[in-house]
């Protein structure tokens, strides 16, 4: 634990917070790269999505945290991460247990990412749906144009707020109500501050859900919206 005072240069309240490092001992990361590793999209891997920072950051400031980098090229890099402590005691309770709930269905998913889209594919499987998977919204729209086509439409279809490189869920959603007005969507993002995640509602969707995805929490969502019990 550690206290930051009014001399403290960390862009953050003062009061106690935890402090976690981590370090390693790889190429490290020049001085022109490190001034844009928080940004969306930017990467230096062949693969990468460049949202895996940027997600890390915005979770930390939404919980009134903070994170630094350190890094010298040859040497190696040191993320520190500082959380507010909290000296409260934790009630004495019983935690609730719950199990994720199974339910049947079509489910059509949508992320740019191939490894959330497996992912999630296993979790969704688990829970008892049938799931397609869409890497846009041009390729998602298609399979729902052809789903409803061939008789066996999808019941909830999730999709990503930000697509790199590609159409969103924000455009998707629009073109699916187009096409039907009755559509039921799920939107989903590593970014809680965005209006779309705020007033899902106004833009068109019965629920949102946060990354990353917490299997409890998309198991109830799904049935709930299985259910017509309203948006969540």
């Amino acid at each position: 634990n550690i206290s930051v005072g009014k001399e403290s240069k960390l862009t953050i309240r003062e009061g106690d917070y935890i402090k976690i490092s981590v370090q390693d001992h790889g190429e490290g990361i020049s001085e022109k790269q490190i001034q844009k590793i928080f940004d969306p999209y930017f990467t230096t891997k062949k693969t990468g999505s460049g949202l895996g920072l940027s997600s890390t950051y915005s979770i930390i400031k939404n919980h009134n945290g903070h994170i630094d980098v350190e890094s010298e090229v040859g040497k190696g890099t040191t993320f520190t991460v500082y959380l507010p402590a909290s000296r409260e005691n934790l009630p004495d309770r019983q935690l609730k247990t719950s199990e994720t709930i199974k339910g049947s269905g079509k489910i059509l998913f949508m992320d740019d990412e191939k490894s959330i889209r497996e992912t999630v594919f296993k979790m969704l499987t688990y829970m008892g749906y049938d799931v397609e998977s869409a890497k846009d919204g041009v390729e998602a729209i298609k399979l729902y144009e052809k789903s409803r086509d061939n008789g066996k439409p999808f019941d909830v279809v999730i999709m990503d707020l930000t697509i790199r490189g590609g159409m969103g869920g924000s455009e998707t959603i629009q073109k699916l109500i187009e096409i039907d007005p009755d559509v039921k969507a799920i939107v989903s993002s590593g970014y809680s501050t965005d209006e779309i995640m705020s007033n899902h509602d106004k833009f068109g969707f019965c629920g949102v859900i946060s990354k990353p995805y917490d299997i409890q929490k998309l198991s109830e969502l799904l049935s709930k919206i299985m259910n017509g019990k309203g948006t969540e």
